[in-house]
């Protein structure tokens, strides 16, 4: 596949606190407010919001930029979009490209709807038919039909981002780069945007999607970039990418251990490790879809005579539990337990779990008198993958599929053979 987008050592210097004006007006204020600064020259303070970047993107990618804010993702795609100018390095683009990143950009508030469009359109290199064949279209996603006559500087945020998104994605662009700019809208709008960028994607253009919606990358991105203080830390397959900066904020492991003075819990209970482990005891932060997880929950009881009950908490990367279960081993579920160590482990059948990554909390807790003796938030983490290989769930289908759990159901098919084939299929059968 051909290049569409090429960057080399791109890299953006800012001076902190400092008002980007230039001109001789300005510079007289800025000599008359403060004549000794500006004879001595004092220099401000500046630091990179990015450094040393490449990257290449091929003709019909989507790709996922992902980070903390301040990481240096839409400074990116300012520079990529024109908007800005890098200080070092430089950066190609192949093909008509359209960029939504922040309310308010390619938009002239004086204007009308409907002369934005064409404006947007026109801008792009395309004929005024071309742009009337997709005006209507464009309208009724937009769902602002009563109003694309009116100036869109009385447009609400959630209505100026419909319809930005809108002319974005139907005036055909061969690149589309897409910031936050999505979470504006309200959900429905959101989920719409997701599919028609799907949509988009499957047309054969290229994507740039900056999103903290895990999800939403998971769902649209085949090739992801994690971006950390203006540098690219990772540039791989979605997944594995996204497990690395889903483990790096939430600071999970596969495996957390404490000692008897530093364990939650109380006198009665203290909770020693948590772990996630395959069927052959080793401990990981990596499956396979098809195989058996196990989570390990090591405590110590203090105190006996009482019913102590261990259950974890499974959690998606959006923070949407996915279950809660609880120790039912039926030695220990409903009799006292004696002075000593315990390691009970809940197990996560194969083809149960969707791909993505998830966190896990463990507690303890007695019911008769209810009482949560611990409950330890965040405390490890794995991700799932799927291996492609067609003995999963998703059989021989290679595309999305969504949910938090992908079950490999039981199916029963039940064929009947009629003897009169010509009279159902108007043939007789070879």
């Amino acid at each position: 596949m051909t290049k569409v987008i090429q960057a080399e050592g791109l890299g953006k210097l800012y001076r902190r606190g400092v008002r980007v004006d230039t001109g001789l007006r300005h510079a007289l204020e800025r000599f008359v407010r403060s004549p000794l600064r500006s004879l001595r020259g004092a220099r401000p303070e500046t630091f990179w919001a990015l450094r040393n970047v490449s990257l290449e993107v091929r003709h019909g990618e989507v790709l996922g930029l992902i980070g903390r804010n301040g990481a240096g993702k839409t400074t990116l795609l300012k520079i990529l979009s024109r908007i800005t100018r890098p200080t070092e390095g430089w950066a190609e683009i192949r093909g008509r490209v359209r960029s939504l990143l922040e309310v308010g950009t390619g938009f002239h508030g004086e204007l009308t709807g409907r002369e934005n469009t064409y404006l947007s359109g026109s801008i792009l290199g395309m004929r005024k038919r071309e742009i009337e064949r997709k005006f209507d279209e464009i309208v009724a996603f937009a769902e602002i039909e009563k109003f694309i006559d009116t100036p869109v500087k009385h447009y609400s945020s959630g209505m100026y981002v419909r319809l930005a998104f809108a002319v974005a994605a139907h005036l055909e662009p061969e690149v589309l780069l897409v910031d936050e700019v999505l979470a504006v809208g309200d959900i429905a709008f959101q989920k719409k945007c997701l599919g028609k960028m799907g949509d988009v994607a499957k047309g054969g253009r290229t994507i740039l999607f900056v999103s903290h919606n895990m999800s939403a990358v998971t769902r649209l991105c085949n090739r992801c970039v994690l971006m950390e203080q203006g540098t690219v830390i990772a540039d791989g397959a979605t997944q594995a990418v996204m497990g690395r900066y889903l483990r790096s904020e939430l600071a999970t492991s596969a495996s957390r251990e404490w000692t008897l003075e530093n364990a939650p819990g109380d006198s009665i209970v203290r909770l020693r490790a948590v772990r996630v482990r395959s069927a052959q005891g080793e401990f990981a932060e990596g499956f396979d879809i098809r195989n058996r997880i196990g989570i390990d929950v090591v405590f110590d009881v203090l105190q006996g005579e009482r019913v102590l009950t261990p259950n974890v908490h499974l959690f998606d990367a959006e923070g949407s539990i996915v279950f809660v279960s609880m120790d039912q081993d039926q030695k220990w579920c409903r009799r006292p337990r004696p002075i000593g160590r315990y390691t009970s482990t809940a197990w996560i059948p194969g083809n149960f779990l969707s791909e993505g990554f998830f966190i896990i909390d463990a507690a303890i807790t007695t019911f008769i008198p209810f009482n949560v003796h611990l409950h330890e938030r965040s405390v490890v983490g794995f991700h799932v993958v799927d291996s492609m290989e067609g003995d999963s769930a998703r059989g021989d289908y290679g595309g999305h599929l969504p949910g938090v759990v992908r079950p490999m159901l039981e199916w029963e098919t039940a064929f009947e053979f009629s003897g009169d084939a010509q009279g159902i299929y108007g043939h007789e059968q070879e």
